[in-house]
């Protein structure tokens, strides 16, 4: 909207709707294309990819916190002139997504089996649109300013060839191999897990003792273990190469109980001699420690279950049982034949997995898996350098590199139908492997046609940690938006997916396109309940932002959860805080509401605020421009906390309880260029503030902005206020302080006496200077009007009255005479306890001045502000003293 098409003061309803707003503005900012990135060619670009949902289900209050950070951070950029881009998109999800279509399927007594592969895709995808489609009307309830014109889907034909590229590269560079190696195994979906994938819970379990004899009968070795059924593919006993006990039995033969097979007694540094008996069982198939040992020393691997848990041929008799009910069976059998010495309670935690919930198998498979040294020593390298990412806080770069420097080969396959099929087919008739970018170009490679394509999906990390470039065209070095918006700016993400996205994007973006895939990584907590657990569904704690939304309205969410912590803590949400930032809504509504009722028939080509100004006024502007420039040096720190507390100030306090209630005198007086001159003002200062409190609260400041007089079709696009020293004004500010203090303390004596405000008393003010008494004559109308006189009096030479209420703030004496009003013994109490007030701030100040440390070692500008401190104590102290002695006269 511009300015002809200015909507009426007087349509501005009495009280905010945010749902009337929300479902207004959206769909103007969208249709309007104002979140279109591509507009600007000239100006710096300024990139944020979103982390990308996944198409399981609904948005919960997490997803909330993290994208409003990154919507006030593009809102800002795009307002300084940036060309911002803010790209959107949802991750396809592998296992998480198949978990939720397969329960789905189940519920109507199908399998994906019954469906096959392609027709269980299909069902998938439906899946997808119907979620993609629930997930994107969340982000326009949330006001998000998403480009919607570049939306992303991970498995889109073009991040897809991005995938195939990277997985042909790192294969052809050795980065990619397929080996046999110990993966977690989840055996109800029947996959493997990436660890992020596995929850570890504290489970009260069992530690079984057992005894494996030494085939001379020379003696026994004892061990401990929390899984019995997995002794069945023991193909070792390890003890430290130093441990005395043991040291004849090395190299000896033992007798596995039960199986009756011939086990070596081995030596490794891995084993900790003080740790229970110093002996351990290997079990190399089934134990990723003892997988490692068990290549040390050429061990043999005997796996004992399949991949639904079901013990299998090598578990001898207990061939068929489910592992658990194996467990059973063996600690029956080996109590009976004498093997188990005893059993512990003993709590401990063991992985679920995160999508089915069963307990995952360390699993002996072969898996496709990325050799990650060469990988994260490059990335470590840079980090180390100074040309890595810029992490805040920064504390979290050490959680980054410890996991980059223990990092582990990862497996990416997995076992599922959706996802990115793994490009590497295989010849029926010789078994050879050939990875390539289609089957055409693996036909061509391998000079075969009998090819069949691997079954197994990549991991839904192996995607998203290209993502960042992926959904800019890469790898087309010649997009246009990969050469223009590549490297991103900043990425906004929790702490707990560092090891697991962060570190994987850092990598992966410095090995295909030799940069960091973002400048600046912005970790935020969790959001937490209001006892500070964490949500979660078995607690039923869990909070819905749309419930949220519901009730009190986005921008209500938007300013509690963004300005709730400081970066890198958690955030507890309560609902009262939810209220507080609906009431500063509210406030800000009736604020303009009130400023709208006298800007009638006014209009932006009117707003003039050159020229002399009242002291509100200027005080007003200097403000305002100092919370500018405050507010925009804490968004580029990222301090989104402190940024909500001086908006709130600024708003709340100055702009509403101070100058609007001052602009009134003008407003409602007779001299017209006084008036206009503050309702200049107060339009300025309004559409400025509107403009300051935009990314935190889209809809009710384009609402308000539209009423407004204004140029331009959404505040959106206005320009963000910058600092300007011209409107720099410390005589304003010690002006207004004045008068402030001078109110305050009229009621406060009135609150105290319980005067009401509605009735009239007479005030005496005797100044210390004539530079205060300057002041005080300047602004006697705001002093007669908000402390309500019936007679008013401020001289230099005033004599003190006998019967008053006092007060004493700086550079001014005030009395109230009340005689009939006030008890003159309360009133010396009262002033006895200001001299105690006093005499613990000067007693503090002395301490602080009398200290060698604090003087040696503070800025003189400091000490000199406590001596200046002292001084006005000490002259405050003297007049109270001098008060309470002519109350007693």
């Amino acid at each position: 909207m511009d300015q002809k098409q200015n909507q009426s003061q007087l349509e501005m309803p009495t009280t905010y709707d945010p749902k009337a707003a929300e479902q207004k503005w959206y769909p103007y900012w969208k249709e309007g294309g104002f979140f279109e990135a591509g507009k600007r060619p000239d100006a710096e670009p300024y990139t944020i990819v979103i982390p990308p949902p996944n198409v399981t289900g609904m948005l919960h209050i997490g997803h909330a916190l993290d994208f409003t950070l990154q919507d006030i951070l593009i809102r800002v950029k795009r307002m300084q002139g940036y060309d911002a881009l803010w790209l959107p998109g949802s991750d396809h999800a592998g296992i998480a997504t198949q978990t939720k279509v397969e329960q789905k399927l189940r519920e109507e007594g199908v399998t994906r089996y019954d469906l096959g592969r392609e027709k269980f895709l299909e069902k998938v995808w439906e899946w997808k649109d119907l979620y993609a489609n629930t997930i994107r009307d969340q982000w326009s309830k949330i006001g998000l300013s998403l480009d919607y014109s570049r939306e992303r889907f991970t498995l889109d034909e073009g991040l897809s060839e991005a995938v195939r590229e990277v997985f042909v590269k790192l294969y052809d560079k050795g980065l990619i191999y397929r080996g046999k190696r110990i993966i977690n195994w989840d055996p109800a979906a029947r996959t493997a897990l990436s660890d992020i994938e596995v929850e570890y819970k504290e489970v009260n379990g069992h530690l079984y003792h057992l005894q494996y004899p030494l085939k001379d009968g020379s003696g026994s070795i004892t061990v401990a273990t929390t899984r019995p059924e997995t002794m069945l593919g023991d193909t070792a006993v390890a003890v430290h190469p130093e441990d005395e006990r043991y040291k004849d039995m090395i190299g000896k033969t033992l007798v596995l109980p039960i199986v009756g097979r011939e086990i070596p007694v081995i030596a490794d540094e891995y084993v900790e001699k003080d740790f229970g008996s110093g002996a351990v069982k290997i079990t190399p198939a089934h134990d990723p420690n003892d997988f490692e040992m068990g290549l040390r020393h050429d061990l043999p691997q005997i796996t004992v279950m399949d991949e639904s848990g079901t013990m299998n041929e090598f578990a001898g008799k207990y061939e068929g049982l489910d592992r658990a009910e194996c467990r059973k069976q063996i600690v029956s059998d080996m109590k009976e034949s004498g093997v188990l010495l005893r059993i512990e309670d003993h709590v401990h935690q063991v992985g679920h997995s995160e999508r089915s919930g069963a307990v995952v198998e360390p699993y002996l498979s072969t898996q496709w898996f990325v050799k990650m040294q060469p990988l994260a020593e490059a990335a470590v390298d840079a980090q180390k350098s100074g040309k890595g990412v810029n992490f805040v806080p920064d504390r979290f770069e050490r959680t980054y590199l410890h996991w980059m420097e223990n990092v582990r080969d990862w497996c990416i396959s997995r076992q599922l139908w959706w996802g990115h099929r793994i490009p590497a087919w295989y010849s029926e008739s010789t078994g050879e492997v050939v990875v390539a970018m289609n089957e055409e170009e693996a036909r061509a490679k391998l000079g075969k046609d009998d090819l069949r394509q691997d079954e197994d999906v990549l991991d839904t990390w192996f995607s998203s940690a290209l993502w960042p470039f992926s959904t800019m065209g890469w790898p087309d070095l010649d997009s246009e938006d990969f050469k223009r918006y590549y490297p991103t700016s900043v990425l906004v993400t929790g702490y707990d997916i560092i090891p697991f996205w962060v570190s994987r994007m850092i990598f992966q973006g410095l090995e295909f396109t030799g940069q960091m895939p973002f400048k600046d990584t912005l970790i935020h907590g969790l959001v937490r309940d209001s006892e500070g657990r964490k949500m979660s569904k078995s607690l039923g704690n869990g909070i819905d932002p749309l419930e949220v939304i519901e009730q009190y309205g986005a921008d209500a969410m938007r300013y509690m959860i963004s300005t709730g912590s400081t970066p890198g803590q958690d955030l507890r949400f309560r609902w009262e805080r939810v209220e507080q930032a609906r009431n500063f809504a509210n406030k800000i509504w009736n604020a303009s509401r009130f400023a709208l009722m006298n800007l009638e028939g006014f209009t932006a080509a009117d707003i003039d605020i050159s020229g002399e100004l009242g002291t509100a006024d200027r005080w007003i502007l200097h403000r305002l421009n100092e919370t500018s420039r405050d507010i925009t040096r804490l968004i580029d720190a990222y301090e989104f906390g402190e940024t909500g507390r001086l908006l709130y100030n600024f708003i709340w306090d100055d702009l509403c309880d101070w100058y609007i209630e001052f602009a009134k005198l003008s407003l409602y007086g007779e001299d017209q260029a006084a008036k206009k001159k503050t309702q200049s003002v107060l339009a300025y200062v309004l559409d400025r503030t509107m403009r300051l409190i935009h990314p935190f609260m889209p809809f009710i400041s384009e609402e308000i902005w539209q009423h407004l007089p204004h140029e331009g079709e959404t505040v959106m696009l206005a320009s963000w206020p910058t600092y300007d020293e011209a409107f720099e004004n410390a005589e304003a500010v010690t002006e207004m302080n004045l008068l402030m203090d001078v109110i305050r303390a009229v009621r406060n004596i009135r609150a105290e006496v319980n005067v009401p405000m509605s009735k009239k008393v007479e005030l005496q003010l005797k100044p210390v200077s004539g530079q205060i008494a300057g002041i005080i004559d300047r602004n006697s109308d705001y002093i007669r009007r908000f402390c309500n006189t019936s007679e008013y009096e401020s001289s230099l030479a005033l004599e003190a009255p006998d019967k008053a209420m006092t007060a004493v703030v700086t550079g001014v004496e005030m009395y109230l005479p009340l005689a009939g009003l006030i008890d003159i013994a309360q009133e010396i109490t009262r002033l006895e306890k200001e001299i105690q007030h006093l005499n613990s701030e000067v007693e503090r100040v002395e301490k602080k001045l009398n200290n060698p440390g604090f003087v040696s070692k503070a800025p003189e500008k400091v000490i000199e502000e406590e001596r200046a401190k002292l001084a006005d104590y000490s002259d405050k102290r003297s007049k109270v003293i001098a008060r309470i002695e002519e109350l007693r006269g």
